[in-house]
């Protein structure tokens, strides 16, 4: 099955900065791709590399098993730029229908039953949108052509939470329809929930690619136990991935990294009344790349 996108060695510099270096890249069919990063640290550079709106420095890239310059692939991508602009005296409507007649015609119900689920009013000028409404006709160009391969550049931008909620049901869709979506974003709850995989970009590198799923195992989460009796100290010391260890009494707090397997079978030993644990801490783990944690390239993974 070929790949969607297959990037190899993909770099790009705009005079001596450097946008993207040496990008090493697949993505997969029916998969949704979740590309991370703070703003400047590369995520726009891909989209623009693999859309050919710029050309690299070097490194080449294949979309959908063919060169992105060519027309016939372009016509099979939907893209929503991360800065939108959208000027003009049309209303959005009308915007929508000369797009729908350039792609070769798209039928207007399925221009108005996105509409209605993003809750966007298409009699407005586009000059008079506000930034949330624009968005909402930017995703509407994106979606409604049935895109084979989608990239979404920061697509909740400017929306409420319920039409963001929409949103992330569309995604979902276009997964179970066995269509391909990239969606880069600096916020980990936007692509938290519907991502196969993640890519994490820090200063134009890619420092990360891991499956949703193995970073949730290596998530950091908060355990607080309370027992029948007052426990010692020693029976907790040293477990594996248990750090940030309080004991008092018949109380324990501490931090587990990683699976809490080694806490519970110690805890066992004593009788627990009461345990609290938080929810896995991912955006500690994205922080620590982001900050300049320890850089690894965890190559490429097929999806899980």
């Amino acid at each position: 099955m070929t790949a969607v996108v297959q990037a190899e060695g993909l770099t790009k510099y705009y005079g001596k900065r450097r946008g993207l270096e040496d990008l090493d890249l697949e993505i997969q069919p029916g998969e949704v791709f979740g590309y991370l990063g703070p703003n400047g640290a590369g995520k726009t550079t891909t989209n623009r590399l693999l859309l050919d709106v710029i050309r690299p420095t070097r490194g080449h890239v294949r979309i959908l098993g063919a060169d992105s310059r060519e027309p016939h692939v372009r016509a099979r991508i939907g893209y929503l730029p991360g800065e939108l602009t959208l000027e003009g005296r049309e209303k959005a409507r009308d915007y929508l229908a000369f797009l729908a007649k350039a792609r070769g015609g798209i039928p207007a119900s399925r221009i108005d039953a996105l509409a209605e689920r993003l809750d966007a009013d298409l009699s407005v000028p586009i000059r008079k949108l506000s930034k949330g409404n624009k968005q909402k006709v930017g995703l509407i160009q994106a979606f409604m052509h049935e895109p084979e391969f989608l990239i979404l550049d920061e697509p909740t931008s400017g929306l409420d939470p319920l039409v963001q909620q929409e949103f992330l049901a569309m995604v979902r869709e276009v997964r179970t329809s066995g269509r391909t979506v990239l969606m880069s974003s600096h916020v980990l709850a936007e692509v938290e929930h519907v991502s196969d995989r993640v890519g994490i970009v820090r200063d134009g590198r890619l420092v990360a690619v891991e499956n949703v799923s193995a970073l949730r195992e290596k998530a950091v989460r908060r355990v607080e136990l309370h027992f029948d009796a007052p426990v010692p100290r020693s029976a907790f010391e040293g477990l594996p991935g248990v750090r940030d260890l309080w004991v008092e009494g018949a109380a324990l707090r501490c931090t587990i990294d990683g699976r809490p397997d080694a806490l519970i079978k110690a805890a066992a030993r004593f009788t627990v009344v009461h345990l609290v644990s938080a929810e896995p801490d991912l955006e500690e783990i994205f922080l620590t790349y982001y900050s300049g944690g320890e850089e690894r390239h965890a190559g490429v993974q097929n999806p899980a």
